[in-house]
């Protein structure tokens, strides 16, 4: 089935959704979708979610959602599905949900990295399938509550031709709920720009162990981060992307000194003894570089590094 191409509702239709993964960012999205129309969570274990949100300008909301668990009958009707699963549980969370999903509704991929965007695309193909790169800042420092630490803006795009029509309606409808929300085609760019900031921030804050302010004064970062961002250019250009290593590396400084008290979410997880999204960050960009015959050391280095911190 493909996506319909019904003109963009207007901003008083209500819309249904389903967001898959109630981490921060979940939970976030969610509490803004909320606004819009009925909004369902999927996570572990069925149930009601209770959280407090903490908004940036001090406020604070409750937001209590039901919340189903893995392979539970989908509520209906749904008009637009948010992904924002862990990079690695991608796969196996979309293999439960969207055999009994129509293909017409739209699913936006929030995931950190690259890879597991383009292994649900090639799993569902006859999907509506989108991808989203985000700064929207959100952490969770208690398991009921949710901190909005930052405006951002999130950029989406088709990942399956059937998804291009419905692009900017899903744009639209983040907007209408308070993001500042853009489409892009190809989502490619965008995704490998967001990919070469973490690639070079990540990693190194997992293996030193720091916010990511500090970064820029550690010997190891100094060292390394230019042959770095070499290495990422050079592979988003094989992959068809321009990217410059030295405006990375600009980039990267600048992200570091305007984040400079926040715990990148890699070292969130080193600290709590969850597995990374490294395969997905610098692991990504290293197997791109083998498959492209080029080196990439630094980022094997990286790649290596933060898995021997859980072996």
């Amino acid at each position: 089935m493909a996506c319909p191409t019904q003109a963009i509702p207007g901003e008083k239709q209500p819309m249904d959704s389903l967001v898959v993964g109630p981490g921060a960012l979940g939970l976030l999205f969610a509490a803004r979708l909320r606004a819009l129309g009925n909004v369902t969570l999927v996570g572990r274990k069925s149930g009601l979610q209770q959280s407090q949100v903490q908004w940036q300008d001090g406020t604070l909301s409750t937001l209590v959602l039901p919340q189903q668990g893995p392979g539970e009958a989908l509520p209906e009707p749904l008009d637009l599905v948010l992904v924002t699963t862990k990079a690695g549980d991608t796969l196996q969370a979309l293999s439960l949900l969207l055999p009994a999903l129509p293909q017409s509704v739209p699913v936006l991929l929030m995931q950190n990295g690259m890879g597991s965007q383009q292994t649900v695309a090639r799993a569902f193909p006859g999907h509506c399938l989108l991808a989203a790169t985000t700064t929207e800042g959100a952490n969770r420092p208690a398991p009921d509550r949710v901190l909005h630490a930052g405006h951002g803006e999130t950029c989406l795009g088709p990942l399956t031709p059937s998804a291009a029509s419905l692009a900017p309606w899903v744009a639209q409808k983040l907007r209408q709920a308070g993001f500042y929300s853009r489409t892009s085609h190809p989502i490619e760019q965008d995704l490998w720009g967001k990919l070469a900031v973490n690639a070079g921030i990540n990693a190194f804050t997992a293996l030193l162990d720091c916010p990511n302010g500090v970064l820029p004064e550690q010997p190891d970062f100094q060292q390394r981060i230019t042959p770095l961002c070499r290495e990422i250019a050079a592979v988003a250009q094989a992959e068809g992307v321009s990217l410059q290593a030295e405006a990375l590396h600009q980039q990267i400084l600048t992200v570091c000194a305007r984040t400079a008290g926040n715990i990148s979410s890699m070292l969130q997880d080193h600290r709590a003894g969850r597995s990374t999204e490294i395969d997905y960050i610098n692991g990504y960009i290293a197997q791109c570089a083998r498959a492209h015959g080029l080196a990439a050391p630094v980022n094997q280095a990286l790649f290596e590094g933060v898995k021997q911190l859980h072996s």
